[in-house]
């Protein structure tokens, strides 16, 4: 039996080489597939691990205060509700000050999305994000600087014009120099460069490598924008007392922001994770539909296939009916074609699967990610690909073993 099987083996290989063209452009259709399922799936996985690291840093004791949604609803009288207005500056700053519960409160805003920071010759592409922070915000947001310090609440109460770069920044601007106590053109303004933060990984936006941080007073100064929002996080003491911690922030939020008994809060309190599980959940709809995707490209794939191994069928009726003659049964000739198959899907596949591997891989070191090897959709992969090679190979062999030997060896 272990001979026999091996004998089809080869029969399958020298039938692929007969008909070399047919059976790699077959392949690549399988490898186009298999590449696209591999590789989004392994991307994907880059992504989710970069969320959930980045979000992690942020602790399971932290959440934010933040606007909520701008959407207007409907009541039951056809009335429309009441825009809710966007979180003051005041309005944070009074809860900072009165929030009594043990924790770490920051206040921040983005001064601007399309910054470019200049040093003498050298400059950023002009896609960074300068937020305006006060001293808690690097700790409520799970940042650590690997060099220099933070803000003092002097240099925020009075604006100074200081700044705290990303990593990403820094390798732009100083790539043979130390950034400390240099001064960078944001802007109109010159800002010193105080601290230089650890790399967090590009995480999709959500890290600090190309953000830049002046003092909050600075940025509603100099960065002045038409009804502008702030964001209010907490870092509670105790990750255990963090529901405690978020209802008293509501009620003071609520009294601040003068939200009349038995309405909606005008605000919302976001838990970190919260965020990272919302994130992930929608990156789940991307795995499926990148599944679906590779699926019908596979399921075209083994429409190919099984148009090829039927004109196989045909090409070869005349060798079927010498080896019949010879002694070879139905079930010898059945899985020769079903072979012959399963090894052409496994061929496209393993190359599908190793340019799958790299893109995805390609992605995971572009957003900070080290090297993956996702083995679940691997075998997912092989599995498809062996499905494919019987469902396109079970009719062509069952087509050849069903010939009869007489008018076989007639055909011409």
């Amino acid at each position: 039996m272990k001979l026999l099987f091996k004998e089809n083996i080869r029969e399958a290989l020298r039938s692929i080489r007969s008909q070399m063209l047919r059976a790699i452009l077959t392949m690549l259709i399988i490898a186009v597939g298999i590449t696209a399922l591999v590789g989004i799936l392994t991307s994907i996985d880059a992504v989710s691990s970069s969320l959930s690291s980045n979000f992690s840093s942020m602790g399971s004791n932290t959440f934010s205060i933040q606007n909520r949604g701008s959407n207007i609803h409907v009541d039951r009288g056809g009335r429309k509700a009441k825009r809710y207005p966007r979180i003051t500056y005041d309005e944070a700053i009074s809860f900072k000050e009165r929030y009594r519960y043990p924790a770490v409160v920051s206040v921040s805003t983005r001064a601007t999305a399309l910054a470019t920071l200049k040093y003498r010759r050298e400059k950023t592409n002009p896609n960074i994000f300068v937020f305006g922070i006060d001293e808690n915000y690097l700790a409520t947001g799970g940042y650590e600087l690997q060099s220099g310090r933070n803000f003092t609440p002097e240099e925020i109460r009075y604006g100074a014009h200081q700044v705290i770069i990303g990593q990403e920044i820094a390798n732009k601007l100083f790539p043979e120099t130390d950034p400390l106590n240099k001064s960078v053109s944001i802007g109109a303004g010159k800002y010193l460069v105080i601290g230089v933060l650890e790399e967090k990984g590009s995480g999709m936006g959500f890290s600090g490598d190309k953000n830049a941080f002046i003092p909050l007073t600075n940025a509603r100064t100099y960065f002045p924008r038409p009804n502008p929002t702030f964001l209010l996080q907490v870092m509670s003491e105790k990750a255990e007392g963090l529901n405690t911690a978020i209802g008293e922030a509501t009620a003071l939020m609520r009294t601040i922001r003068k939200d009349p008994p038995g309405e909606d809060s005008s605000f919302e309190s976001v838990k970190s994770d919260n965020i990272s599980r919302m994130l992930l959940d929608n990156l789940s709809f991307i795995t499926i539909a990148a599944t679906v995707i590779g699926l019908i490209t596979l399921l075209g794939s083994a429409i190919g296939l099984m148009n090829i191994m039927l004109v196989s069928v045909t090409e070869r009726t005349r060798e079927i009916g010498v080896r019949k003659a010879t002694g070879a049964s139905a079930t010898v000739i059945r899985n020769q074609f079903l072979i012959e198959a399963v090894v052409i899907c496994q061929l496209g596949g393993a190359l599908g699967i190793l340019l799958g591997l790299i893109i995805g891989n390609v992605v995971a070191s572009y957003i900070g990610i080290g090297f993956i090897v996702p083995w679940g959709w691997m075998l997912l992969a092989a599995g498809l690909c062996f499905g494919v090679g019987l469902l396109s190979g079970i009719y062509p062999a069952y087509k050849a073993a069903k010939l009869d030997p007489i008018e076989s060896l007639r055909y011409e």
